[in-house]
């Protein structure tokens, strides 16, 4: 394919601060432009969709004010519970991890589950026994846990990648440390594919938001099942899929058409395309965001 400009769009979350307001807003903003660079970085170099969506979502990981990897919200047991998902547009592969304790970048256990296994989604210890066979990063479970997180009282999201390479294929990767105070064991819609986290050869899709809702909307597969079937434009089918949900999403076209609706009192998102950088977290124009 020809023509096609190499797009990436973020998401970190979506949620109802308390009193309407958040702290440290700025360094969000900067969070969100570091892993659009480290996306954008290498669809410049001619990488995959999936990779920069890969390398975007790891660095969101390792950003303490998301809800990913470091930073993530603690069960009702005082642990760290994390969940993600990587899906191939061009390929219809899927990789995901749930349950995970101690890998430093939950994203990229997921891709290797989709890489390395015949197999979708493995959870657990036997999913981080994986990691350790792949060489991927490894923490103690108490690096995970920040004095910033034990402090926080608000809610905040998941953390999300979709990508459009110039060959014209299409990527998602999404990652979270769940709800705070969630039950152990509880995995919400983040790595079941269809819910959380899809891609297709014509959308890919990242979502954030009531976990629980989300799975049984199976939301992410609804924004693609609109394009392609009703033949819905992107953001007409993101908004429509995101009807009656509490949260936001993230989709992106392969003709580079991009949505970030929502409809909670922000959404942390960016979009990189053309060389041009945009960050944004409440809504635009007064209204829902888009």
């Amino acid at each position: 394919m020809t023509g096609v400009t190499p797009t990436l769009v973020v998401h970190g979350g979506a949620g109802n601060p308390r009193d309407g307001r958040i702290a440290d807003e700025a360094a969000h903003q900067r969070a969100l432009a570091a892993a659009m660079e480290e996306g954008v970085a290498v669809l410049g170099a001619g990488g995959s969709a999936l990779d920069a969506a890969e390398a975007a979502v790891r660095s969101l990981e390792d950003c303490p004010l998301f809800n990913a990897g470091r930073g993530s919200v603690l069960t009702r047991e005082g642990r760290v519970e994390m969940d993600a998902a990587v899906m191939d547009g061009a390929a219809r592969r899927a990789g995901a991890c749930a349950h995970i304790t101690g890998v430093r970048h939950p994203v990229s256990l997921a891709r290797a589950v989709m890489e390395a296994t015949p197999h979708v989604l493995i959870v657990g210890a036997d999913a981080e026994a994986l990691a350790a066979e792949c060489g991927l990063e490894l923490e103690d479970p108490d690096w995970f846990v920040t004095g910033r997180e034990l402090a926080r009282q608000s809610q905040h999201g998941t953390v999300g990648a979709v990508a459009l390479d110039a060959h014209g294929n299409l990527a998602a990767a999404t990652s979270t440390g769940g709800v705070r105070g969630q039950l152990p064991g509880r995995v919400g819609d983040t790595p079941q594919i269809g819910a959380g986290t899809y891609a297709d050869d014509l959308v890919a899709v990242s979502c954030t938001g009531a976990g629980e809702q989300f799975i049984r909307a199976v939301a992410a597969h609804e924004v693609a099942a609109l394009v392609r079937h009703a033949r819905v434009p992107l953001i007409a089918a993101a908004k429509r899929a995101l009807d009656s949900l509490d949260g936001g999403l993230i989709a992106l076209g392969s003709d580079g058409s991009a949505a970030m609706p929502f409809n909670t009192g922000l959404m942390y998102r960016g979009q990189a395309a053309g060389g041009e950088f945009r960050t944004a977290i409440w809504p635009e124009g007064g209204g829902a965001g888009g």
